[in-house]
């Protein structure tokens, strides 16, 4: 809802070398959230009991707050900082969730099939209710984010049946370890170029399609295939994981998009784009999930939330990173999926080798 009310870009209809500009500003203005969440919300959720729920239900009412106040402030300057408080609460309250998932599933095994449940559910609902939104969106946006306040108070009233969990014993210096040893490290980098490859891949095709003039359906059919292929990869991964661990799940996802960019050289056009951004979406998914569950499995429960917060914060640099380079620099969407193919071929690799066996379970 806030997404579909925010979105009076002006992208479609001014030359595109002022798109970069703005789209250049945007990615800037992504990366502020996380300065605050990283060093002070991630470690204040951990810090205190029930602090994990806490942070759930008042990131929920807060938002609910600031869409009354920005349904009022719609066409005002006072909206932007609305905005990016509604951007730095809506990545607290994913901490948060992220962080109460292991005190409500039985074993470590149930981990990424729950992780899972939430991202479908979350793909689905927010499928339907844009439907909604952009109805809505024709009479004014400040009627989407009235009805994204009645969303967030809904989301207010459920928050308070989720368990409270209890604040754990501080770390020792060997769960600490341990979250930084090899294995985790590894998992992080790995991951951090699927985010990567999601960040480049999304402005190459918006700026290439843009230069060939392309109708706007096409853009919707990209975002389309990607946001199906996120919800594909959610469903695959539960039950490979019952196969293979999660770093091997981890690895397949890094090779799946090496081959998909391959094939899309070979096919080229605006079909092979759209083949590789569901492929992306399906890895980064399902590769995601599989990180989730390893930094659930191995951080110490006293510093899970600050855990999250901090690679949530290299992982969002680093898709902003990746879609830098597209916008910076004009190339060829070919030239882009052999970047795209030569990067996660050489990341499987050093995956592979420097984690021993990851495709065991």
């Amino acid at each position: 809802m806030v997404a579909i009310a925010l979105a009076g870009s002006l992208f479609f209809s001014i030359s595109p070398d002022a798109a970069r500009t703005r789209v250049l500003l945007y990615l800037v203005f992504t990366m502020a959230p996380f300065a605050v969440i990283a060093p002070l919300i991630g470690p204040l959720i951990d810090r205190y009991s029930g602090g994990r729920r806490g942070m759930v239900l008042v990131s929920l009412v807060l938002r609910c707050v600031l869409c009354l106040l920005m349904a009022d402030h719609i066409n005002g300057l006072l909206l932007f900082p609305l905005a990016f408080g509604t951007l730095v609460l809506g990545k607290a309250y994913g901490v948060a969730r992220a962080s109460i998932v292991p005190a409500v599933v039985a074993d470590e095994r149930g981990l990424v099939q729950a992780n899972a449940k939430l991202t479908l559910i979350s793909g689905i609902v927010g499928f339907a209710v844009s439907l909604p939104g952009v109805a809505l969106l024709q009479l004014s946006a400040a009627w989407v984010v009235l009805l994204g306040a009645v969303v967030f108070a809904v989301g207010t009233f459920l928050g308070f049946q989720i368990p409270a969990v209890r604040a754990s014993p501080p770390a020792t210096p060997d769960e600490r370890a341990e979250l930084r040893g090899a294995g985790v490290l590894l998992a992080a980098s790995a991951m951090a170029v699927l985010r990567a490859a999601v960040g480049f891949l999304a402005f190459l095709l918006a700026f290439s399609l843009r230069a060939e003039e392309a109708p706007a359906w096409w853009f919707g059919v990209i975002l389309g295939v990607s946001a199906a292929g996120a919800l594909i990869g959610a469903a695959v991964a539960p039950p490979l994981r019952r196969w293979v661990r999660e770093e091997g799940i981890l690895l397949g996802s890094l090779i799946a998009v090496s081959l998909a960019a391959v094939v899309a050289l070979q096919m080229g056009g605006r079909a092979g784009a759209a083949m590789l951004g569901a492929f992306v979406g399906i890895a980064a998914s399902a590769g995601r999930l599989c990180f989730d569950a390893i930094v659930q499995r191995d951080a110490p429960a006293a510093d899970r939330a600050r855990s999250f917060a901090r690679f949530e914060t290299r992982f969002q640099l680093v898709w902003v990173a990746g879609a830098f380079i597209p916008v910076i620099w004009t190339m060829p969407r070919s030239a882009g999926f052999a970047v795209l193919a030569v990067t996660t071929t050489v990341a499987a690799a050093t995956y592979a080798t420097g984690r021993r066996r990851p495709w065991e379970r």
